[in-house]
């Protein structure tokens, strides 16, 4: 794979970490909370919502990795790119400790070595 498209990979990847962790935290909004409480109407909770700062950063970042990918499917193979998405896997996780204060269970560990060790082993089969 070229230097090139790594990079877009990397960068199709971060946007979408990024894009989770912003709608997790939009979402966790007490004004969006509230408005999902049950006490709020239809209308009130999409506008909660499409009125959060962080949902509406996250959508962005959201769509800008899907057009980054599309550059990336223009550039290799699926079969190649693919797992590469599995990446973003840890780097969500990671980021939801970091940032969100999240616990994570030993078993997600395991989990998440099993995902690296795959892509890595999906990587070397080129």
């Amino acid at each position: 794979m070229k230097f090139g498209t790594i990079v877009l990979v990397l960068v199709s990847v971060l946007l979408s970490s990024s894009a989770q962790i912003l709608l997790k935290t939009g979402m966790s909004a007490p004004r969006v909370q509230n408005a999902l409480s049950g006490r709020e109407d239809l209308r009130q909770i999409i506008f909660a919502i499409a009125l959060n700062p962080s949902v509406v950063a996250g959508l962005v970042a959201f769509g800008l990795s899907a057009i980054v990918w599309l550059l990336v499917l223009a550039r290799i193979d699926v079969s190649q790119a693919y797992p590469c998405v599995a990446l973003g896997i840890v780097l969500t996780v990671l980021a939801g400790i970091a940032f969100l204060g999240e616990q994570i269970h030993p078993m997600r560990i395991v989990g998440l070595v099993v995902i690296v060790s795959g892509v890595i082993l999906m990587a070397r089969a080129t």
